[in-house]
Formats: structure tokens, sequence, C-alpha cells
């Protein structure tokens, strides 16, 4: 939640989400995990516990992750089954009971992260960093290493003495397509850094399959998407699906430019209403901005305008499921009855 990304410093989110990424990839990969992918996800814990006894515990010390100890055999400790709690409990009651002891470790979280806490990253290699990080990310999100995921993927016409590289990861499409390229770096390297090389392998890809593959970076930790002839690059979650990407193409490809579009006068026919919804399109198309933001006057027909530049962008295959926020109920049910 948004709650608890507050609570942790930056850097820590990327660590828990590779953990929950194993940890799917565990339950529901048929191959499972390796074994580094375990040790990095241990590591990672460590990470996050040595924070947690940071802001939380008395005495911190801080520990570096002991790898010595996952070669050491484990130690048979007995397990003490308790019977189960037949009482229900009262959960409004345990939190009443802890809210003072909440208080307490709050105020004492926010007075050690004043003192300054840094995350400690694992200083990988690019080929470590893919290995680790970029492969999980690829498996959570579907993909299975074969026809449609290729590791160095052989590059020609590179600018350098032999004229010839590799990038790192290329997806494909079931028809052979690029879908996308991955660029990767160590994981103390700013993913800005490998974006005049993806470029040079999109070019490349481009030229041999005429279609030209959205552009990922990755550090393992950071990872940033570019579509560079449509939308400016901006920090993901992660790589998208093979579904995904090619339901980004196939509204590249089908979605009907905005220059001059026919708005419904039967939606909105004032002239400034018109000149409102033809400025965002050309924001869309030409400018290729991905977001903009209309400032109307109460009793100029906000709703009416949006709603007709919903009809607009849906017809020219722009969009296909619209999200339509307000700030009171008396304004989603005007809207309700609007778009009916």
């Amino acid at each position: 939640t948004e709650d608890f990304k507050d609570l942790i410093p930056a850097g820590m989110g990327a660590k828990l989400n590779y953990l929950r990424k194993v940890g799917n990839n565990a339950t529901h990969n048929p191959k499972g995990v390796t074994k580094d992918q375990a040790e990095l996800a241990l590591q990672n814990l460590h990470s996050f516990m040595d924070f947690v006894a940071y802001c939380y515990g008395t005495d911190y010390t801080e520990t570096a992750f002991d790898k010595s100890l996952l070669e050491a055999g484990p130690e048979a400790i007995p397990v003490v089954v308790k019977p189960p709690v037949s009482e229900e409990i009262d959960f409004q009651t345990l939190l009443d009971e802890n809210f003072p002891k909440r208080e307490k470790l709050t105020a004492k979280r926010v007075a050690q992260i004043k003192q300054g806490y840094i995350v400690k990253h694992m200083d990988m290699t690019e080929a470590q960093t893919r290995k680790a990080y970029i492969d999980v990310m690829l498996q959570d999100a579907g993909w299975r290493r074969g026809p449609n995921w290729v590791d160095e993927y052989p590059i020609n016409e590179m600018p350098n003495k032999l004229g010839k590289g590799a990038a790192e990861h290329v997806l494909l499409g079931d028809d052979g397509k690029p879908l996308a390229v991955i660029e990767a770096k160590r994981t103390s390297v700013n993913v800005e850094n490998g974006r005049q090389q993806a470029v040079l392998y999109a070019n490349f890809l481009e030229k041999k399959f005429h279609q030209r593959p959205v552009i990922f970076m990755t550090n393992g930790y950071e990872t940033r998407i570019w579509s560079d002839k449509f939308y400016p690059e901006r920090q993901v979650s992660g790589i998208y699906s093979k579904r995904d990407l090619e339901k980004e193409f196939n509204k590249m490809r089908d979605r009907a430019p905005l220059k001059g579009v026919r708005i419904s006068d039967e939606i909105s026919n004032r002239y400034y209403q018109k000149e409102a919804i033809q400025t965002v399109c050309d924001a869309f198309d030409e400018r290729n901005r991905r977001k903009a933001l209309l400032v109307m006057a109460t009793g100029s027909g906000k709703t009416r305008t949006v709603i007709s530049l919903a009809d607009v962008l849906i017809r020219h295959g722009w969009v296909k499921n619209l999200l339509f926020l307000a700030d009171r109920n008396a304004l989603v049910t005007q809207a309700k009855r609007a778009f009916h």
C-alpha cells in the first residue's frame, strides 16, 4: 500500500518486490527458481530485516549477510504444535490495546530514520543482474526462455571496430518480430546510462523486421519503458507480458489520427468545449503527450467535455477502457447519467 511505501526508504521497495516475484515463481512456475535467485531473495530479506532492526530494535548493530551459513547443514529444531485457539479474537480490542505501543514505535522509527539509513545494494555485474533480477521479472510476466525470449541477440551495424554487438534480451511475438528489447545495466549504475545503447539495438531490429520494438532499461532495482517514437520514457514496475506488448502494438497500429476530429454536437456543442477537446487531441497525437489537464469554470460543461473527449478517443481507437474519478458521489452520479 501507499502507506507502507512511505515507511520504507528508497530502494527497499524493489527488494521486497523481488521477494514477491521469486515467491510467485517458486509456487506457480513449473521450473521453480534457481539457487542464485533463492540466495538473492534471502539477501534482500536480510536487508529488510536489518532495516526493521534499525528502526525498532535496541542496541542496533549493522550486520552483513553471511553467505557461508547457507552451506552449513540445517540444525534439527523441535517443533511445538500448539492447539488452535477456540475462542474468537476481537481484533478491534486487540488494535485498541496495541495503539499506545504503535505510537511509541512510530516515534522511535521516525527518530531513527532522521539519523539516516542507507539501503545496501549488492554491486552486481550486468551478467549477474540479468541472471538474478531480469530473469525473475520476465518469468513473473509469463515469458519462457525459447522462441519468444532470446538472450544475447546478435546486433550488426554497431559503432565499434567489429561492427557487432549483442542485445541482452529480445522479446519476440509469435510472428517472430521483435516486441521489446531490454538493456540491462549493473545494479550500481543508473538505468539511463543504457539509453543510447538501447536505441542502437532498436534501430537495427526495426531495419531488419520493419517493426520497432519497445525499449526497456533496467538495473534490477529500477525499470523504465520507452516507446521512443511515440512517448517519453517512464518508470514501470516490471517488464510487460507478451499479451500486453501485443496489445500496445495493435493499439498503435489501429488507432487513427486525431487531427481535425469530428466532435459530436449531441454531446458538446459549445465552441470552447470543442477547442479544449481538439487541443487535448493534438497534445496526444502530435506532441506524444500521455496526459492533459483541462481547467474549466463551474457551469462550463466539464462533464460533457470529458464525455465528448472519451467518445473521440474511443472512436479513433486510442482507448478501450476508461476510469472516471470524482471527489463527490453527486458528481459521479451526474457523470453516469450524462454518459448514458
